[in-house]
């Protein structure tokens, strides 16, 4: 598979999605971008805005074992990792895995899970692997997780912990679609409902894709330029805490993705610009003048983009 076999690929898939997702775009490049870059992924927004139709539609499309958990505060950590089962008849023990082993996993609205079963996403989305009981176990590959969150404050809500959110790559707020996109899906909405997607691709397509990105060239000063971003704004005076080298590693990784998706061989700064506004926001904490002054994360980072000499 070569550049041009791939941004093929990448388009048969935007097609097929397109049968039952009218508009989004945006989160549709993103999601292709965390499969192919590894990563998992984090969407927002209001009810009813079709992020889990979204996931789920992706999922079917790219191939591979899919699961998903429906975010409860009753749930129990046993209910995403598994647990072992005594067997009376036996006397033995076996385990039953829990949803977490597939390849593609949704976590719908992550949010109302409790903090306990929050943190037993931690070790799988950063290592690949889970601990039951002592037992350490590898996931196969390819892993992602595209979990969904409403809105904070919400009943039976819990916040998402700095550690928690830093374990996605990249996060995406989704907005109400435009009139006309709207008017699309009304004349559209029965054929929507009776389409059915057909997988474009199989994990191990998924990840011999993926692999293409190492022939993505990344010149020096690229390198110097995602520095330079992330250490302006952990220095910014509006910064309480600011993003890791996670966050570095992460805009390189989505940058050569991005550019793959182009049908480049390099990336430009362009795409470090485009990857940013995935990578950053939800990575900063923001001292309390921001609100008075009215300064959101994304004003921030246009404005030290705008500041950050861009290499030629």
């Amino acid at each position: 598979m070569d550049l041009k076999d791939a941004r093929d690929k990448i388009e048969l898939i935007q097609n097929e999605i397109g049968k039952v997702i009218i508009g989004h775009t945006d989160a549709l490049e993103l999601l292709v971008i965390t499969a192919l870059s590894g990563g998992h992924v984090l969407l927002e927004g209001i009810p009813g805005l079709g992020k889990t139709t979204l996931a789920k539609t992706f999922a079917g499309v790219i191939g591979g074992e899919f699961k998903r958990i429906q975010m409860t505060p009753d749930l129990l950590p046993a209910d995403v990792l598994g647990v072992n089962i005594y067997n009376p008849y036996d006397g033995t023990w076996a385990l039953r895995r829990g949803p977490i082993f597939t390849n593609i996993l949704l976590v719908d609205e992550l949010n109302r899970a409790s903090p306990k079963v929050q943190s037993a996403f931690l070790e799988v989305m950063q290592e690949m692997q889970v601990t039951i009981e002592g037992e350490t176990l590898r996931i196969g590959r390819p892993f992602i997780v595209i979990a969904t969150q409403v809105p904070y404050g919400e009943p039976g809500t819990y916040p998402l912990t700095n550690v928690q959110i830093d374990r996605f790559a990249y996060r995406m707020l989704l907005e109400p679609p435009e009139a006309s996109a709207e008017e699309e899906l009304l004349r559209r909405i029965d054929d929507i409902d009776q389409a059915v997607v057909e997988p474009i691709m199989s994990t191990e397509e998924l990840l011999e894709l993926s692999a293409l990105k190492e022939k993505v060239h990344v010149e020096p000063v690229i390198h110097e330029y995602i520095v330079s971003l992330v250490q302006s704004l952990r220095r910014n005076e509006y910064v309480r805490s600011g993003p890791s080298p996670r966050a570095s590693i992460w805009l390189y990784k989505g940058s050569r993705i991005r550019a793959l998706i182009e049908g480049r061989e390099y990336v430009i700064p362009d795409d470090v610009k485009a990857m940013a506004r995935y990578v950053i926001p939800h990575r900063l904490e923001l001292d309390r003048r921001t609100m008075l002054e009215d300064i959101s994360p994304s004003n921030l980072i246009d404005d030290v983009i705008k500041e950050t000499p861009v290499p030629r």
